[in-house]
């Protein structure tokens, strides 16, 4: 009887281990049978072509926000050119000096490893307004001497004939000594006879000088500002032969940025002229706005790795700036109608 009992225990131990082992696989297949069916081959569709006529859109010869790059006025050009790369206060035409080395949209030149662009050397010059011509003092010529009249001499009374003295109205009074010396004068010489009267001489005529027109003096001509510059090293893909230059399109934007430049750089030049002996090597960075009115806003330097003499020329040079206005064709196109002014001083070791 036990012996049954144990054989029904290993029956049922079986099937039920029998049971969760097909439930195991049955699993299994349904989760990862698909992972080992080889997929469907995909249906052959033709090749569709699409054809679309760029003439119809040309894309835009000029970038969005193109970068400013100064044009010189010996570079200006009357003629704008085809690839609009830069922004500038002049049209330029793009060459370059050297055959094209690079891969950027400038011109091949040898020069310093500077982190500007230059395209030209000149030294720095300040502005000057001139002088204009002023006329020489006239000389005086001296007036023709006329000869004096010749003395006439009274006859002397005759014999017969005695002087009639005139009388006074009122008794003659004695001035004091201090008033007779400045009233008395010096006695005139004795009149001579007619016969001793000596014949006067001719009158002597001095012959006048012509008249000495003003010759006006050198005016000193009036100079505009010009920042220093040095040719830097550049490798480009220019190809047109000829000075360094860009293809750049003059804009009102442009032509106002020169001019903030330029108001800015010339204070910044004359402060450095002065003081550059107590400024260290070094480069700043200063940021601000220019308002509508040409006053500058929200000055702050950004960074300087030079010292604080050179940080505060920097500032200077903004606050003494002589802007002039934004024009109104120009406000709108600005953000909250102000011009962002973001600039970079530079001072070397071999300024």
């Amino acid at each position: 009887m036990m012996e049954q009992t144990k054989e029904r225990r290993k029956l049922g131990l079986a099937i039920l281990i029998s049971l969760f082992l097909h439930l195991a696989v049955g699993y299994s297949l349904a989760a990862f049978g698909s992972a080992f069916t080889p997929a469907l081959p995909l249906e052959d569709k033709p090749v569709e072509l699409t054809i679309v006529d760029l003439s119809a859109t040309p894309p835009s010869l000029v970038p969005k926000d193109p970068p400013f790059m100064e044009t010189e006025p010996s570079k200006e050009s009357a003629e704008k050119p085809k690839e609009q790369t830069f922004e500038s206060n002049a049209n330029s035409i793009a060459a370059s000096k050297l055959p094209a080395t690079g891969d950027a949209p400038l011109p091949t030149q040898d020069g310093k490893e500077r982190p500007v662009v230059n395209l030209e050397t000149h030294q720095f010059s300040l502005p000057t307004d001139g002088s204009k011509p002023q006329p020489e003092p006239q000389s005086t010529v001296a007036p023709e001497s006329k000869p004096a009249p010749a003395a006439t001499t009274p006859p002397k009374p005759k014999a017969s004939e005695v002087p009639i003295s005139t009388p006074t109205a009122a008794p003659v009074t004695t001035p004091e000594p201090e008033q007779l010396a400045m009233l008395t004068s010096t006695p005139p010489p004795p009149i001579k006879a007619p016969d001793e009267t000596e014949p006067s001489p001719p009158p002597v005529v001095t012959e006048s000088a012509p008249p000495v027109a003003p010759r006006p003096k050198p005016e000193l001509s009036a100079s505009n500002y010009q920042a220093q510059k040095e040719e830097t090293r550049i490798t480009g893909r220019l190809t047109n032969r000829g000075p360094s230059s860009v293809n750049a399109v003059g804009t009102p934007l442009g032509r106002y940025q020169k001019t903030v430049s330029d108001a800015i750089g010339s204070r910044w030049y004359y402060y450095m002229n002065a003081k550059g002996d107590l400024v260290s090597v070094g480069t700043a960075n200063i940021q601000a706005q220019v308002d509508a009115e040409g006053h500058v806003q929200n000055l702050r330097v950004v960074s300087n790795n030079a010292n604080e003499a050179f940080a505060n020329i920097c500032l200077q040079s903004f606050q003494e700036a002589h802007i002039p206005p934004i024009p109104p064709d120009l406000i709108a196109t600005l953000p909250e109608g102000r011009m962002p002014v973001d600039f970079t001083f530079i001072s070397y070791s071999n300024r």
